[in-house]
């Protein structure tokens, strides 16, 4: 039975997070309430703020959620015979579907202030996944050669920061640059950072 009742309740936060989903895109942040999302999603208002006491920690979840499963479809996809291939590789393919992700298009074409507040001014944990992951990533380079020396913590901050700030951007250069280009020259980037130049010399 307790499995059953965790199953249940998982599949409930699910259909909140679907509902919230469909909500953002149609009005935005600003005009979606919870009331709204608990009407979409077909249940009672106290049901939704049993998890979520405000919009904002339902969007914030929400974002987790969307940018976990395209973290995870990037690294699948990867593969690459060294792990600073599968790195760049894995960073360029989120950046690319963050680009093309309903919800995320939704806020660089209008919201990118509110973005910027779920993104920037704090690490919430959808980037501390990320950084778990590149720090294993990057430990996994370093012992095949691939990656330079250097604390993984560190190197991770820099090469997540650098993707944030490309992915967020692109509006801001889609005038002089095409978007292969753009992520051509993120790839680059990485891979000047990260490669041990002492190993290919």
């Amino acid at each position: 039975m307790t499995s059953i009742r965790k199953s249940s309740g998982r599949k409930n936060e699910d259909d909140i997070l679907d509902a919230a989903r469909a909500c953002v895109e149609a009005f935005g942040v600003r005009r979606t309430t919870l009331t709204d999302v608990a009407r979409r999603a077909g249940v009672s208002r106290p049901t939704v703020y049993r998890h979520w006491p405000d919009i904002s920690s339902l969007v914030g979840d929400l974002m987790t959620r969307e940018l976990k499963a395209l973290f995870a479809e990037a690294v699948a996809e990867a593969t690459e015979a060294d792990a600073l291939g599968r790195i760049v590789h894995g960073a360029t393919g989120t950046v690319r579907a963050v680009w093309h992700h309903s919800l995320f298009s939704r806020f660089l074409d209008s919201e990118a202030e509110l973005l910027a507040t779920y993104v920037f001014h704090r690490l919430g944990s959808s980037q501390h996944a990320a950084l778990e992951l590149l720090h294993a990533q990057i430990a996994e380079g370093q012992r095949d050669g691939s990656v330079r020396a250097g604390e993984p913590g560190e190197l991770s901050r820099v090469v997540l920061l650098t993707v944030q700030s490309i992915g967020a951007s692109r509006r801001l250069v889609e005038d002089t640059l095409t978007e292969d280009a753009l992520l051509d020259s993120l790839g680059r980037l990485l891979t000047g950072y990260l490669r041990d130049w002492s190993a290919a010399a």
